[in-house]
């Protein structure tokens, strides 16, 4: 059984939700660094010991990539809860357990966010969500520091709640990549987390967005499938020297 690495905030403007979070949650997330392949800025926020909120937006100093940037959110108009992962130690043999399952959550990539002291910190992941939606996505944090071991702390993750209008079959992939959460059925896709901190209990949901959040799970699979291939010839092998 895998555990729940963190959850994904997506806003339109960083600082303007972490104000908002600040507010809500009573604890101020700390800012996170730039993600240069994906035009992308975040902060995050501890839940645990190993699990945090990132809260992620555009980065107006950055370019958006060929593919769109992640969770669709140059087309969130509102701050909510866009997606999250599952983490693992070994995400190859994670993969390998899923594929064998009957879900395939695709091939690993390595991705990079750079801090705002200059680190570059990188670490592995699979694109299966990163559309944002109820199914998560893994990650392998390799030799890099877990972002809840640093991030501010102060908060803890009581539960995850996933709705889909497809729960049997969100259900069977959650099951295929050993997630500790099912699913429920529902009108929509929607993620719940409840949240205990200083401030008492805080639910935060989502998606961010009725638009761009909601395209079908075909038309997502040509745009990951192409992401897929930007980022694996983004971040191939290169020579020793």
């Amino acid at each position: 059984m895998l555990v729940v690495d963190h959850l994904v905030y997506g806003a339109p403007v960083l600082d303007d939700a972490v104000d908002e979070l600040e507010a809500k949650l009573g604890i101020r997330a700390a800012a996170g660094g730039q993600h240069p392949d994906l035009g992308t800025h975040n902060a995050l926020v501890g839940l645990g010991p190993r699990c945090y909120l990132e809260i992620i937006a555009p980065d107006p100093t950055l370019e958006a990539p060929p593919f769109g940037r992640p969770f669709c959110l140059d087309a969130v108009d509102r701050a909510g809860l866009v997606g999250w992962a599952l983490g693992t130690t070994d995400i190859d043999l994670a993969i390998a357990r899923a594929r064998a399952a009957g879900y395939d959550p695709g091939d690993p990539v390595a991705v990079h966010r750079t801090t705002p002291d200059g680190t570059a910190l990188r670490w592995r992941l699979t694109i299966n969500a990163l559309m944002g939606g109820s199914i998560p996505f893994l990650i392998d944090w390799g030799a890099c520091e877990h972002p809840g071991h640093t991030a501010p702390a102060g908060l803890e993750l009581v539960s995850l709640r996933v709705e889909d209008p497809e729960p049997d079959g969100v259900g069977r992939a959650l099951r295929a990549m050993g997630s500790p959460v099912g699913a429920a059925g529902a009108d929509r896709w929607a993620l719940t987390a409840t949240i205990d901190g200083p401030l008492g209990r805080t639910v935060l949901r989502g998606p961010a967005s009725a638009g761009g959040l909601t395209r079908e799970r075909d038309d997502a699979g040509q745009v990951l499938g192409d992401l897929q291939d930007d980022l694996s010839r983004d971040y191939r092998p290169r020579p020793k020297t």
